[in-house]
Order: structure tokens, then C-alpha cells, then sequence
């Protein structure tokens, strides 16, 4: 191999050349280290931190003495001194909050349930059907999701009010599908695209009805768009405060976050220990739904942007 090298310059040419850029990338990993400190793992710590402090934050107001938690000149305000569980298990045991934490699960798994399987139906539609106007229709369901729900509620409040639904946890059910419906169409309609219309051709040709393609084919393909949308909907109806708070008066019916409000904030009193123990409690649900499912969340999103 030395031999044919020195007979012949332009491998030599090329060898040192190999030789120069392996140097050069392993000197280039150790100069870029410095800027990948500052670039990338800088920012993605502030990031994390800013993530993860109101959570740091909730646990430990929710564990604080009362008096810790009204002196903070005496006591570290970002650290806890002899912790107690006095606020959460006053939270559950002294209060309805089970059965308040049991309202929003119920509320919010019939209304996603319900959502989902209408946005499935009108996202087929839309993108496979391909009637005249479809991309107009798709538009402008996803433009009323932008209607704000401070200028819905009140006309709805004379729905729910004249057909006998004040005050139950079906009102929320029949109500949170107007705002869950159109984001879940239209993110249902981005990941439908994705699917090649080729299999759907191949099964009309072996027979297949529509409603056989869409239970048989589609939605099994189409199951991290169905989660995603899920999630995001299960999101929406766990946190929604404005229709809670107008249709729901009594104690027992209410969801977590009216309730949690209503009950530790008396006037100008803020009951901050049990008020952050409820908000962590209940944020639970939702961190073990996104941890389990983060990943297919990502890929739907990632297939509805591109369309």
C-alpha cells in the first residue's frame, strides 16, 4: 500500500487529505463544544427550569406551614422549613375534592369521547369525499374555533337554561363539543392526508363499503392523530373555567378548577396551601396522560402542520 502511494502523488494527495479532515473534525468537536454549551444546552436548561418551576412551585407552597407561607421575610420563600401535609389532607379529607376531581374526569372523558368521534366523521368527509366546497367547509370550521368562549357562553347559558340542563355536568358535555370539534376536524384533516388514497382504492375495488374503509383502515392507521386529539381535547375540558363557572352552581357538581376557587378563596382570603395543593393534585391526571402518550402527540402534530 506505501509502495503504490509513492508511485502515484494524487493518492497520496487524497490520503493526507483523509488524514487532514479527520483531524479536523475531531478538533472541530472539541471547539464546538463551547458554543454547543451556550447554543443548545444553555437554553434548553432555562427552558427545562421555566418548565418545571410553577410545578416546584405548587409543591411546595402545598406543603408549607401557614406561617411560613405568610412570612417571607423570616423563612426562604423558594424552600420549605419542617413540611407538612396538613393542606392536602385537609384538601381530601375535609373537602368534596374527590368528588370534584371525579365531575372533571367524567365531564371531560364523555365530551372528548363525543368530540372525537365527530371530528373523525367530519375529518373523512372533508378530505376523502372531496364534495365542491370541502376546503371552504374545512376553513371554516377550524375559523370557529377561534371564536372566544367569552362571547359564546351567554347565548349558551339560554340554551342549557331552557332545555332544563342548568346545573348538571351533562350541560358541560353537550357544550365543551363546540370548542373541541373544529381543532380536532382539522387536526384529524392533516393527518388523513397522510394516508395514501391507494389503499382506500384497493379496497373499493375488493368491495369495501365507505363505513368499512373508514373502521377497518383508516382509523387503525390514523391512531396517533386519534391520541393527539385526544389529548388535546381531554386538555381543553380538564382546564375550561369560563362554562364551568356559568352553568354549574352547586357544590357537588362543580369541576376542579371552579371548585378549588370557590372554596379556598374567601373575599380577599387566599387559602394559597390548599389552593396549590388542589392545582397539583389535579395537574397529576394530566402529566401521566401526556408521559404515556407524548410521543404519538408529537408525530400527529408534526403530520397536520405539514398539511
Amino acid at each position: 500500500m506505501t509502495e503504490t502511494t509513492a508511485s502515484d502523488p494524487r493518492l497520496a494527495v487524497k490520503a493526507a487529505t483523509v488524514a487532514r479532515d479527520d483531524d479536523s473534525e475531531g478538533m472541530s468537536y472539541l471547539e464546538s463544544l463551547p458554543r454547543r454549551l451556550v447554543t443548545l444546552y444553555l437554553p434548553l436548561f432555562i427552558i427545562v427550569v421555566i418548565l418545571l418551576f410553577p410545578f416546584y412551585w405548587m409543591a411546595l407552597t402545598s406543603i408549607k406551614p401557614d406561617e411560613q407561607l405568610i412570612d417571607m421575610d423570616t423563612y426562604n420563600p423558594f424552600w420549605v422549613v419542617k413540611p407538612t401535609l396538613k393542606h392536602i389532607s385537609k384538601l381530601l379529607f375535609e373537602t368534596q375534592y374527590p368528588r370534584w376531581l371525579w365531575n372533571t374526569m367524567y365531564v371531560a372523558a364523555a365530551a372528548t369521547t363525543l368530540s372525537i368521534v365527530a371530528s373523525v366523521l367530519a375529518a373523512y368527509a372533508i378530505v376523502r369525499l372531496r364534495f365542491r366546497g370541502a376546503d371552504s367547509v374545512g376553513g371554516a370550521i377550524f375559523l370557529a374555533y377561534l371564536v372566544p368562549p367569552s362571547i359564546l357562553f351567554i347565548p349558551l347559558a339560554s340554551v342549557i337554561q331552557a332545555y332544563g340542563l342548568f346545573d348538571s355536568p351533562l350541560s358541560l358535555i353537550l357544550v365543551y363539543p363546540t370548542l373541541l370539534i373544529p381543532f380536532s376536524t382539522w387536526l384529524l384533516m392533516g393527518y388523513f392526508k397522510t394516508i395514501p388514497f391507494e389503499l382506500e382504492e384497493c379496497a373499493l375495488i375488493d368491495g369495501a363499503s365507505r363505513w368499512q374503509i373508514l373502521t377497518r383502515i383508516i382509523v387503525p392507521l390514523a391512531v396517533p392523530g386519534l391520541i393527539s386529539a385526544f389529548i388535546f381535547s381531554f386538555t381543553l375540558c380538564w382546564n375550561e373555567f369560563i362554562y364551568a363557572l356559568t352553568f354549574l352552581q352547586s357544590t357537588p357538581n362543580k369541576t376542579v378548577p371552579v371548585a378549588i376557587v370557590n372554596e379556598f378563596v374567601d373575599g380577599d382570603i387566599y387559602k394559597w396551601g390548599s389552593l396549590m395543593a388542589g392545582a397539583l393534585v389535579g395537574s397529576l391526571p394530566l402529566v401521566i396522560l401526556y408521559a404515556f402518550f407524548v410521543e404519538h402527540y408529537v408525530s400527529a402534530m408534526t403530520g397536520a402542520v405539514k398539511e
